[in-house]
């Protein structure tokens, strides 16, 4: 018998820090990094199957999947709606220090 797989839609985040690019799968909440945008999500892809393994060895998978938004039973899967990502900005009270 062959191995059933499972395709989850997942949003892909990308910023640079530095020299690294961070790579974040939103609805999962597993981050990686790489010295490129591509190393950063091919990273990732390693990350969450890596987990995946572990949490389907231990067995739970199915809960954290739920906890993330992703709900499968036999007949239907629902997975989480991706609404927005926005870049806005936050006023904060700083220390004088930071702001000369």
């Amino acid at each position: 018998m062959g191995v059933k797989k499972m395709i989850l839609p997942v949003t892909i985040e990308i910023i640079k820090k530095g020299k690294w690019y961070i790579a974040r799968a939103i609805e999962l909440d597993f981050v990686s990094q790489g010295r490129t945008p591509e190393e950063a999500k091919k990273n990732l892809f390693e990350v969450i199957n890596i987990q995946f393994e572990e949490m389907k060895n231990l067995g739970t998978l199915r809960e954290y999947l739920d906890e993330c938004g992703y709900k499968v039973d036999n007949n239907e899967q629902l997975y989480p709606e991706f609404v927005s990502l926005e870049r806005t900005e936050v006023a904060i009270e700083c220390l004088q220090e930071l702001h000369p």
